[in-house]
């Protein structure tokens, strides 16, 4: 009984940490995409390196934000 509860506990904070990251990607990829769009003195152009860049940033946000989840919830990997 006691097994089954941990089991549950664990995946839900499997699916707690899967949907933060989720969401600290796409944040840091619309932050970044937003940030090349309207900073001054930028070319306000959308090219492949700038996407590229947003998601090299998105992915730097996921795994931020993983770590830190982790480290706080005191669960290793």
């Amino acid at each position: 009984m006691v097994e089954q509860q941990q089991q549950g506990q664990d995946a839900a904070r499997e699916e707690r940490l899967r949907r933060a990251a989720g969401a600290a990607f796409g944040l840091g990829l619309v932050a970044t995409l937003v940030l090349l769009a309207v900073f001054p003195g930028l070319p306000h152009v959308f090219d492949w390196g700038a996407v590229v860049f947003a998601a090299l940033v998105g992915g730097l946000a996921r795994w931020a934000c993983l770590a830190w989840m982790r480290k706080r919830h005191g669960t290793g990997g």
